[in-house]
């Protein structure tokens, strides 16, 4: 956020909130909103965290029941790693899937301040391939060499498949969870947003280009590894990456003014 825009923000502070998690509140819930209008969501499902800023394994995710336009800074969940709630305004609780998933990668990953979970059509159907995401895209090639992949051995909510997810993902920032969709963190959530965004489109295009029969041109890893070595440049960062959350928000406000 630039001054003027947390100004405003902060003017919506409860009482006693710290400053710096009432910021990330805001940004969350906007995230959540920034999904609802991409169609990112699973009716009541998925979901977003942050770590709460000077909190230690602490973080902020939505109430279980929520429809994603439904989620606001001050209806968020706070939680710790052990799944004690620590406020909880809505009185709804967590899903106990997102907190498997979510505690697993908070606790493994200090690093991974925000993290992001979905079941798009997409995401799942390229989890599903055997080769899972292929080179054919620049929006693909920003993952090459830099995705993890996790098996689907059934729907388990405990400290065996927390290990699992931290094993698999292991120092990488994405992970395609077999038949079942996307793990996507970021250091911070304008970071994972950004990554997010790309390999949802990367998935799309994939599934659409082998939708058509015909043979596709895969460019080499040597040409994929320059590509992702571009995106993380500090280059690409200031001429782009910076601007992304800003222009979000310009959307959001965009599409709030045009709403009946």
């Amino acid at each position: 956020m630039n001054n003027c825009t947390s100004s405003v923000a902060l003017a919506g502070m409860p009482n006693g909130m710290d400053p710096d998690e009432w910021l990330v509140r805001v940004d969350l819930a906007a995230c959540y909103q920034l999904f609802n209008y991409f169609g990112w969501t699973d009716i009541i499902f998925n979901h977003i965290s942050v770590s709460v800023p000077s909190e230690k394994d602490q973080f902020l995710i939505n109430a279980f029941g929520l429809l994603y336009n439904e989620v606001t800074a001050e209806n968020l969940v706070k939680v710790d790693i052990d799944g004690n709630v620590i406020s909880d305004p809505t009185g709804m609780g967590v899903l106990p899937g997102g907190f498997t998933i979510h505690s697993a990668i908070h606790m493994a990953r200090p690093d991974a301040q925000c993290v992001m979970h979905t079941h798009t059509p997409a995401t799942i159907t390229v989890s599903a391939m055997e080769r899972g995401l292929m080179r054919l895209t620049q929006h693909a090639m920003r993952f090459t060499n830099r995705i993890a992949y996790h098996n689907y051995d059934g729907a388990f909510f405990n400290d065996e498949e927390r290990r699992r997810l931290q094993k698999n993902l292991g120092n990488k920032m994405v992970m395609l969870l077999r038949n079942h969709g996307t793990l996507v963190c970021g250091r911070t959530l304008a970071e994972a947003f950004d990554t997010m965004y790309y390999l949802e489109r990367a998935c799309q295009t994939q599934v659409m280009m082998m939708s058509t029969g015909e043979k596709l041109i895969e460019p080499t890893v040597l040409v994929g590894d320059q590509v992702a070595s571009m995106f993380e440049s500090p280059g690409r960062k200031s001429k782009g990456g910076d601007q992304i959350w800003p222009a979000m928000m310009r959307l959001l406000e965009q599409n709030k003014a045009h709403a009946p």
